[in-house]
């Protein structure tokens, strides 16, 4: 934090929007998910010596709340002491926003007054963007529960997110990381790494190139750094840390026929409705699925 100058844009009573990634409430899973609660305590405690105003942020999302999130990451204790409110995106006052291609949508007003945002993404490949890092976590920002419908707009969506939003500073939880699956079904990986720039792009290009994936692969960060909103060429991106210890090879999410389908449909409003919205529909078809993968049918089993 101190080396991406916080103190000069953090002032006295700032309102300050902390994005932590909080994507699943079953506990099990939390630990390689979400982000790690000793690193969102420490990023709040430091930003709680300059002002009162920080608020925690996370949206619903189609299988829980935001607060079912931040309750099973085990959040509570330390927002208590350090009094820093959590705000469910998905109740908050909204603002009709231009966030192209998907046009104006409402959009949480605070995160339009804030003074900073902060986010602090897990480090994790995902097997729609290839990889979730800095950008990627913005999408849990929108506050529909069911944006993923916006899927058909995914990787420009996140341009504009992050135009909008304009983070201060990113934060990279890679203290577990996760591969194969994600970002939520994936193998956990301990690497034991905090990453941190004021280039949300260049960030989750360091990242990648880290754990072996390459980051033309991620369209959202090669749109993002063509935008002129942030550097994709790790020859401008200078890296200050121990490279050569934690350099490692992480297995790439794999889009396989039964994701990919599943991305389509999610495009209509009734299959999201009738069928990823009902547990009795949803939970069958999903141990199915699995099924097919252990057997090898289905490619990425």
């Amino acid at each position: 934090m101190e080396f991406c100058g916080w103190e000069k844009w953090i002032q006295p009573d700032s309102l300050v929007a902390v994005k932590p990634n909080l994507c699943t409430a079953v506990r099990e899973k939390c630990e390689s998910s979400n982000t790690d609660p000793a690193l969102v305590e420490a990023v709040c405690r430091i930003l709680r010596t300059r002002t009162k105003r920080v608020v925690l942020v996370e949206a619903d999302g189609l299988r829980q709340t935001a607060r079912e999130a931040f309750e099973a990451s085990g959040y509570s204790q330390f927002t208590r002491e350090l009094d820093v409110d959590f705000v469910n995106l998905s109740e908050a006052l909204t603002a009709r926003t231009n966030l192209p291609p998907a046009g104006n949508i409402e959009f949480p007003e605070i995160l339009l007054r804030a003074d900073a945002f902060i986010t602090l993404p897990v480090l994790k490949t995902h097997a729609l963007t290839y990889f979730t890092g800095a950008l990627k976590n913005q999408w849990g920002c929108l506050p529909q529960y069911d944006r993923i419908l916006l899927h058909k707009y995914l990787d420009p969506l996140l341009v504009s997110l992050h135009r909008v939003l304009q983070p201060r500073m990113a934060l990279m939880d890679g203290i577990i990381g996760m591969e194969g699956r994600g970002p939520t079904n994936g193998s956990p990986r301990r690497l034991g790494v905090v990453l941190a720039s004021q280039d949300s792009a260049a960030l989750d290009v360091t990242a990648m190139r880290l754990v072996g994936l390459d980051p033309t692969q991620a369209r959202h960060v090669v749109l993002t750094a063509k935008a002129g909103l942030g550097q994709d060429d790790p020859t401008y991106i200078h890296v200050d840390g121990d490279w050569a210890r934690y350099q490692t090879q992480f297995q790439p999410a794999v889009l396989d026929k039964a994701i990919a389908a599943m991305n389509y449909m999610s495009r209509y409003r009734w299959f999201v409705k009738y069928a990823l919205e009902q547990d009795h529909v949803f939970y069958p078809v999903r141990s199915a699925v699995l099924l097919l993968r252990r057997l090898g049918l289905i490619e990425g089993g």
